[in-house]
C-alpha cells in the first residue's frame, strides 16, 4: 500500500490526461490530526500555480491546525501533462489526486480547498464526494457557479472574500450566496484584493480560527 511522505515531496501521479505533479506536506508530528486537505490553485490560464501565494497560505493554516496537505497542478500547469479543460478536466484530476489522498491516508477525514478558480474546483468535487469534512473556498469564481445547475454543497464550508477584490465580484459572491439553501460560514475582508497583498497573514488567522472551532 502507498504511504503518504514522511517529509515535504513533489512527485509526479498518473491521472488521465498525463502525470499530474503533487506536491503533499506531512503535519507536524506533535501536531497531528486525522485529517488531509487537497488545495487547488487559480485558473491554470492566468498564471496560476500550486505554489501560487494564497494557496501557500490555505496550506500553512492546514498544516498549523495539523492536517497533511496536498497541493497540486492542474493539467497543463508546471510538469502535469494535459491542457486546459474548462474545469471538467480539472475537476478530474482533482478527484485523481483525493483518491490518491484517501489511499495513503486511509481513515482521515477529508477535507477540500481552493482559490479563485480552483474553489469553483473544489467546490464542484465536493458536491460529488459524499464524505468532505470541510470545504473551503476562497475568493471563488461566482460566475461559474451561477452559469449552469450547480448541486447544493452539503458539508461544512467556509467562504472567504476580499471586498475589494479586482478579479471576482464581491458583490456577485455575496449575492450568490443568498440564493443558497445551505449557506457557508462566511469570512468578510473589507480591505483585500483578489490575491489578499498585505493580508495573507490575516487570511491565514482567520481561517485558522474559525476551522479550530
Amino acid at each position: 500500500m502507498q504511504t503518504f511522505p514522511a517529509t515535504e515531496t513533489t512527485f509526479l501521479l498518473p491521472g488521465a490526461a498525463g502525470n499530474i505533479e503533487i506536491l503533499a506536506t506531512p503535519a507536524d508530528p506533535e501536531n497531528t490530526k486525522a485529517a488531509v486537505a487537497v488545495i487547488c490553485h487559480p485558473h491554470p490560464l492566468h498564471g496560476g500555480t500550486m505554489t501560487n501565494k494564497v494557496v501557500s497560505t490555505i496550506a500553512r493554516a492546514c498544516k498549523n491546525l495539523g492536517l497533511r496537505t496536498v497541493r497540486f497542478n492542474f493539467r497543463g500547469v508546471g510538469k502535469s501533462e494535459g491542457s486546459f479543460a474548462d474545469g471538467i478536466g480539472e475537476t478530474e484530476d482533482l478527484l485523481r489526486v483525493i483518491e490518491w489522498a484517501k489511499q495513503t491516508c486511509p481513515g482521515d477525514a477529508l477535507w477540500l480547498a481552493g482559490f479563485s478558480f480552483g474553489g469553483y474546483i473544489a467546490a464542484r468535487a465536493a458536491t460529488q464526494i459524499p464524505d468532505v469534512a470541510q470545504l473551503i473556498t476562497v475568493a471563488p469564481q461566482a460566475s461559474r457557479f451561477t452559469a449552469a445547475p450547480f448541486t447544493p454543497i452539503t458539508c461544512p464550508w467556509v467562504l472567504v472574500q476580499g471586498e475589494k477584490d479586482e478579479v471576482v465580484s464581491a458583490e456577485e459572491v455575496f449575492a450568490w450566496v443568498e440564493t443558497l439553501e445551505l449557506k457557508p460560514t462566511i469570512i468578510r475582508m473589507p480591505d483585500a484584493g483578489h490575491f489578499f497583498h498585505g493580508k495573507l497573514l490575516e487570511l491565514r488567522e482567520r481561517l485558522e480560527s474559525v476551522l479550530l472551532k
